[in-house]
């Protein structure tokens, strides 16, 4: 190894021992009431993870629903800080391999509310969020449209991405807690990633259509 790197590499080891040290040493001298402290408020903050997922089953989380309308699309989500809605149509083959990946996550973050709607049924609302092709999701927090993951252009730009490949862009959209790294998305088949999102759309403007599979709602 070079001296100067084995000399760096050295002194951060010394900084990080000196780190660990003081920790112990903290740790070491804690009281009763200390440990007692530190104790209540673990408990305290499982209690409010607790109840929060109470509240978020209550209202639906962990479930991948169908909305009838566009009033109870309003209504579902008002009551969630985070909120995804898949505009589909029933003869769009690829909105059902979206239904699919999106059934897979629901339960597994319930920290946000997961909905789809059949776009044909919300004319307005399809024309209000600009959606043009199918599949779009729809990105909602705090009531507003934040980002549209349309067609399957962030996803590979293909039929067989792994559902990971979408946990991953929703995570790219803050609407998840993500536990893997943004900046390495996870790997098709072949060992390669193929289109993948290079920047997170920022506003509500959607571009055309991704293949002959898609649907353009405008008559």
């Amino acid at each position: 190894m070079n001296p100067v790197v084995q000399q760096q590499v050295l002194e951060a080891t010394k900084i990080i021992e000196s780190q660990v040290d003081a920790e112990i040493e903290r740790i070491d001298h804690l009281d009763q009431d200390d440990l007692e402290s530190i104790r209540r408020r673990r408990l305290e903050g499982m209690k409010k993870l607790e109840e929060q997922r109470k509240t978020w089953l209550a209202n639906g989380h962990g479930i991948y629903t169908e909305v009838p309308g566009e009033k109870e699309f309003f209504t579902e989500c008002k009551k969630s800080a985070k909120a995804l809605c898949h505009f589909y149509r029933d003869s769009t083959f690829r909105c059902k391999i979206i239904d699919k990946h999106l059934s897979i996550l629901a339960p597994k973050h319930i920290e946000t509310r997961f909905l789809k709607i059949n776009a044909e049924k919300a004319p307005f609302l399809a024309e209000r969020l600009r959606i043009k092709t199918l599949p779009t999701i729809a990105i909602i927090k705090d009531g507003k449209t934040t980002d549209y993951i349309v067609g399957f252009q962030d996803l590979g730009g293909r039929d067989d991405f792994p559902t990971e490949m979408l946990e991953w862009r929703l995570g790219c959209a803050d609407i998840i807690n993500y536990s893997g790294n943004l900046q390495d998305p996870p790997l098709g088949e072949d060992g390669k990633t193929n289109n993948i999102l290079k920047q997170k759309k920022a506003n509500k403007t959607i571009r055309g259509g991704i293949d002959d599979d898609d649907s353009d709602l405008d008559e």
